[in-house]
């Protein structure tokens, strides 16, 4: 690709007109291709779920904590200040009376949300992941991103919005034909308001199980139109694995 191949100026060519192409970091490809050189900025591990946190919004440090758990405060912060060099993310002081500091995607940062949804709908095909595991709110919300079905919304004509609570967490979330938009906040004029765990969650809309034996559980409660949960739940699929698509193995979810 274009991208990749690697022109060095010489003589006359040099000077103004020259495109920097390097930024120190721990460790590089040193590589000429473009691709490598976005690797060499969100290719530490941790990198780009970081950036996964932060794309429906900003979040404190202890947010970003909660939503990954398994990092160690000292790599977080490690990953925070690359990503800050980088020009990916940057840190604000929130104005009163919140006053607190917290980390944001720039601009060009947000470019990353196709990629993330790509690579995680090319991810969820392979045959070695764990379908149901564990997942964090924004996670689980991003994933409805990646695995919208937009041929699904437009056959079934369907135009609806959920405001989807978890805990203390609130979501919107509105399918408007074949699009799908989903923001951190209140709902405009929801057809329904949920309340889950994201795993119950999970197995509600890629499982495709019963919302009235799942409602009877315990662990998920809603007002509303039921009718509105039953479309909003009928846009989510999972692709096939990618080893047993010619088998026709299944792509919904089981019991755990």
């Amino acid at each position: 690709m274009v991208d990749c191949l690697h022109v060095k100026q010489t003589g006359a060519a040099q000077g103004a007109n020259t495109i920097p192409m390097t930024m120190a970091t721990k460790r590089s490809y040193d590589d000429g291709c473009a691709a490598a050189h976005a690797l060499d900025l969100i290719g530490e591990r941790w990198a780009l779920l970081i950036v996964r946190e932060l794309l429906l919004g900003p979040k404190r440090f202890t947010a970003l904590r909660a939503g990954l758990p398994s990092i160690s405060p000292n790599v977080l912060t490690q990953r925070l200040n690359e990503l800050d060099t980088a020009q990916v993310l940057q840190r604000r002081k929130l104005p009163p009376p919140a006053s607190a500091w917290v980390y944001e995607l720039t601009d060009w940062g947000k470019a990353l949300e196709p990629i993330v949804l790509q690579l995680a709908h090319w991810g969820v095909r392979s045959p070695a992941f764990q379908r149901g595991a564990p997942l964090g709110v924004d996670a689980l919300m991003l994933s409805f991103k990646a695995m919208f079905n937009p041929a699904a919304a437009s056959h079934g004509n369907i135009h609806l919005t959920i405001e989807l609570h978890f805990g203390d967490e609130v979501f919107s979330a509105r399918v408007d034909g074949k699009q799908l938009h989903i923001n951190r906040g209140q709902a405009v004029k929801p057809a329904a308001i949920l309340s889950a765990d994201p795993q119950t969650l999970l197995y509600l809309a890629y499982g495709k199980f019963d919302i009235d034996e799942t409602v009877q559980t315990g662990r998920f409660s809603y007002t509303g139109e039921r009718s509105a949960l039953v479309s909003f739940f009928s846009v989510f699929a999972l692709p096939e694995p990618a080893a047993q698509q010619a088998a026709g193995a299944t792509s919904r979810l089981t019991h755990p």
